[in-house]
């Protein structure tokens, strides 16, 4: 997952917060170990090893996230792929900036992109890639179940108020403040332009205040890595369908219990198009979901049950 997790516990004996604390990044850094794309002992890098030639067994935690995410492939009408790694790889995005590819490496790489491709054997606990090439990427759900995993372990020592994050793009809300629930404040993205902006941009505006309770909020955007060819814009994102960076999609956060869910959800809420959103927000009982897309002259703002605090002349959200 290659990410940052930090953890703020609330509570009145700092010996035992610690103890649970220390604990829970234990349990975090075990599914890394698991889970990791960048780790070379990993159960998924021996799965992408191995995979094109036989199947491979994993543990039942690799398993069931795996059959979780081929759920949300499918609710997502394939936004969310955890095998979009060799389109990633192929527009320079894994452990670099990114570059544009020719489209005869694009068609390459989409050839092996698909949880169609995936065969997955319950009773074996096995996975097999159908095509040779193929590379699996839990970055963007395994972050969220190291936060549940972790969340677990704070419930059972007895913390009842933290704040966890991975990344500081999923966060879980265990409990709340000292004043109420926890607030996150999500900035307003930054509108697309033809060239990187130099100088800096002014401080972004507070665009929403979400509030966690026993809850996951999970933001994915897409201009804070990019480059440049011939004056415009490619973010890091990819789309999985069409094989290209998106260039339309801003911002994505979404609201829910599980953090597992929202990070995978964010993913397929920053690339949904309006029927496939509407699917999504019916998925799940309480599920909040912002959207923020550029259509080239503004930004347009899509939400459920997220109240939002500013847009600009021009914008507004329903």
């Amino acid at each position: 997952m290659a990410t940052r997790f930090e953890f703020v516990l609330a509570g009145d004996n700092p010996v035992a917060l610690r103890a649970a604390g220390e604990e829970a990044f234990e349990e975090v850094d075990r599914i890394e170990s698991q889970l990791s794309l960048y780790r070379s002992g990993s159960e998924i890098a021996h799965v992408n090893a191995n995979a094109s030639y036989r199947p491979v067994r994993v543990s039942p935690m690799t398993f069931a996230l795996l059959e979780k995410a081929r759920v949300f492939w499918e609710l997502s009408g394939g936004a969310f792929d955890v095998t979009v790694a060799p389109l990633v790889r192929c527009w320079g995005f894994i452990k670099g900036s990114g570059s544009r590819p020719s489209d005869e490496q694009i068609a390459q790489a989409r050839e092996v992109v698909g949880m169609q491709f995936l065969e997955l054997n319950a009773e074996q606990s096995t996975v097999r890639f159908k095509r040779a090439g193929m590379m699996l990427d839990l970055g963007s759900i395994g972050k969220g179940y190291a936060l549940d995993a972790a969340a677990e372990i704070l419930r059972d020592a007895g913390v009842e108020n933290a704040l966890l994050h991975g990344g500081t793009s999923t966060i879980y809300g265990l409990g709340e403040d000292v004043d109420g629930p926890w607030k996150i404040a999500i900035d307003e993205p930054v509108k697309p332009g033809t060239t990187a902006p130099e100088p800096p941009p002014p401080a972004p505006k507070t665009l929403a205040v979400i509030e966690l309770r026993e809850q996951a909020l999970s933001v994915s955007a897409v201009w804070g890595k990019f480059f440049e060819v011939d004056g415009k814009m490619f973010g890091h994102v990819i789309d999985p369908r069409s094989g290209w960076p998106t260039r339309n999609a801003l911002l994505a956060c979404v609201v829910v219990d599980s953090a597992t869910d929202s990070d995978a959800l964010s993913t397929a809420v920053l690339l949904g198009s309006p029927s496939e959103l509407e699917r999504i927000s019916g998925s799940h009982t309480g599920l909040s979901y912002l959207q923020a897309r550029w259509n080239g002259a503004e930004i347009e703002y899509s939400s459920k049950d997220i109240q939002l605090r500013h847009c600009g002349a021009g914008e507004g959200a329903p």
